[in-house]
């Protein structure tokens, strides 16, 4: 789909400066726990299944939807996996854009439908196993692609001293 009218009207007014954007990814695995990566056209580097949250849609339908785009794979997110953000996270697209992402990782089940690449988001599309990860674009945490971990969400830590008296 590329770039919606928000971030188009957004973008026209400033420019290739750096933007907050909220988005999304998926840890979709197929039958054997690989991991669905994609490398869109022009770019050798691979990613996860991913995108920006729309004004108006929830992370999880952001989800559904950005996997349905990038792979023709209805999707079900059935937990977070991680948040993420800062300058890990930052991205210079090929056109000059910037972007800072917070990045919501769910772990996505197939519910239906057939891979489909090379498609107008992505040229190739394609499952690894954890241990065999293809170079990728976006710094994430190795406890994203372990298939053993804990219940709950996962986050860079951060504490502060208080201050002293």
């Amino acid at each position: 789909m590329g770039m919606s009218d928000y971030y188009k009207k957004l973008r026209d007014k400033i420019g290739n400066e750096l933007i907050f954007m909220p988005g999304v990814a998926g840890i979709i695995r197929n039958e054997q726990g690989e991991i669905l990566f994609g490398r869109k056209h022009n770019e050798s580097t691979w990613g996860l299944i991913a995108g920006a949250i729309e004004l108006g849609e929830t992370p999880a339908q952001a989800m559904v939807r950005e996997a349905l785009e990038e792979t023709d794979l209805v999707v079900e997110p059935v937990r977070i996996i991680g948040v993420y953000g800062g300058e890990d996270q930052r991205f210079v697209y090929a056109n000059g854009h910037q972007v800072e992402y917070i990045a919501i990782i769910f772990e996505c089940t197939i519910k239906s439908g057939q891979l489909s690449p090379d498609n107008e988001e992505m040229k190739e599309l394609q499952f690894f196993p954890a241990h065999q990860l293809p170079p990728i674009v976006n710094k994430y945490p190795d406890y994203i692609f372990s298939s053993q971990q804990e219940e709950r969400a996962h986050f860079d830590k951060y504490s502060i001293e208080p201050l002293s008296k």
